[in-house]
């Protein structure tokens, strides 16, 4: 038997509802079929690198908490290789058949572009390696371009060329093991592409610049055979105070100016959502009715804080009407539903780390089958098909045909007496949903 990073944590059984066990699942049961196919396709769970395995329960106020196996180890590529055993063992013991990484997180900076790179390919062999053993596959790979100091202006929105030169070396790479692993998506995430202060930037050449390292990606991508799929990923601060990729509706504008929306889908998260103001709903439902949603980063924030938290999901209403959106958008497809979340400080175990994702995975699990008996039974679509019953009608069509001008539509309701539109229900519908809980 191999040993163990983590030999206090068994696998993770379905026990069902009644179950007080905290390590099982009380929802999530992978072959269950809701709709006639099976729990684990519809939500397709990746655990996020950079936060299970590498998050130390710093914050801007305190030192790390974490208390993990390879504490007190000093060579980087030891504990590099650590952390990927360490994260095939959780992926297993928690039946999660996907994982998500930046370059960076899996291997370590080199002094050099070429040193990362080598560091980046030994990685990339000891997956390999332990994908023999092993499900896992790989959701999507990404390039980290925010959190060296080089970064500082920006990566693909710079002004410096070197900057950009030396991004375009790490994506390239990100691209190509993404594609030697069977990824099956690849992430832009503009985490430092936005400016502090317009004083100092020239907004039309960084959007252009952008658009111009996009392209190269794709074009390099379709060189090399990397036939996944391109995503997006909308955040509208923090850490810069303008980012370009705001939310659903900038990017999808982005993607149509530059011609980049036949080769690229959004991967939209909860917690960027709420940044930009918005519900996850509204996010999902934007990219959905566009053609455009193509995967997501699955958290929640805390709404009494202003910046991204990265919890994991518990909210049942929000897990509900988020699979209300991805069954009505037919599934993710290639995409998923990345844990781009991290305990809380205080929660310093791995059990933490654990216990965590079972939660989030049940959270799922009830907002799946909440949304499939909601569109089941047609609740909510019901409703507004009779709100919106009037576009049915004569008139309604003819507005539509496009055939109708100001002055026709003001004869037809010139001599209509004073009159007010149903009552839109809005706290009917939210009791509704709670039913469904």
């Amino acid at each position: 038997m191999k040993s163990e990073l983590f030999p206090e944590i068994p696998v993770i059984p379905f026990e069902g509802p009644q179950s007080r066990n905290p390590c099982a699942f009380k929802h999530y049961d992978p072959d269950e079929l809701v709709g006639g196919k099976p729990m684990k396709d519809h939500l397709r769970f990746s655990m996020a690198f950079w936060h299970t395995m590498n998050a130390g329960g710093t914050d801007p106020f305190g030192a790390p908490t974490a208390i993990r196996p390879w504490d007190g180890e000093t060579d980087p590529m030891r504990i590099a290789e650590l952390k990927m055993r360490g994260l095939f063992e959780l992926t297993g013991k928690l039946n999660i058949p996907y994982f998500c990484f930046h370059d960076t997180d899996i291997a370590p900076a080199g002094a050099t572009l070429r040193e990362s790179h080598r560091n980046l390919d030994h990685i990339t062999g000891l997956i390999k390696q332990l994908q023999q053993d092993s499900p896992l596959q790989l959701l999507w790979g990404t390039a980290n371009l925010f959190t060296h100091p080089r970064y500082m202006h920006g990566a693909a929105t710079s002004p410096d060329t070197r900057v950009y030169a030396y991004a375009a070396g790490q994506v390239r790479k990100a691209i190509e093991v993404t594609k030697e692993l069977n990824g099956e998506n690849y992430v832009f995430w503009g985490g430092r592409e936005g400016y502090e202060t317009l004083l100092n930037t020239d907004m039309k050449r960084e959007l252009d610049n952008l658009a111009r390292f996009m392209h190269m990606a794709v074009d390099y991508a379709r060189e090399i055979g990397f036939t996944g799929q391109f995503l997006f990923e909308p955040k509208p601060k923090e850490p810069t105070k303008h980012q370009y990729d705001t939310d659903s509706a900038t990017v999808h504008a982005f993607l149509q100016a530059y011609d980049l929306l036949p080769h690229v889908k959004l991967n939209i998260e909860t917690n960027h959502a709420t940044l930009a103001g918005h519900t996850i709903q509204h996010e999902l439902q934007y990219a959905r009715i566009h053609g455009i949603l193509g995967s997501v980063d699955a958290n929640q924030g805390d709404t009494l804080l202003g910046w991204d938290t990265d919890q994991f999901p518990t909210d049942l209403y929000t897990t509900t009407l988020m699979m209300y959106e991805i069954l009505k958008n037919g599934g993710l497809h290639r995409g998923g539903l990345n844990f781009d979340a991290k305990v809380r400080r205080p929660s310093n175990t791995i059990r933490d780390v654990v216990v965590s994702h079972i939660v989030g995975m049940d959270s799922f699990a009830r907002g799946l089958k909440a949304a499939h008996a909601m569109l089941q039974d047609r609740a909510l679509e019901g409703f507004i098909d009779t709100r919106y019953a009037s576009w049915d009608e004569p008139l309604g069509r003819e507005i539509q045909s496009g055939t109708t001008t100001l002055q026709s539509l003001e004869q037809q309701i010139i001599d209509l007496p004073q009159f007010l539109p149903d009552s839109g229900q809005q706290e009917y519908l939210e009791s509704l949903i709670n039913g469904y809980l």
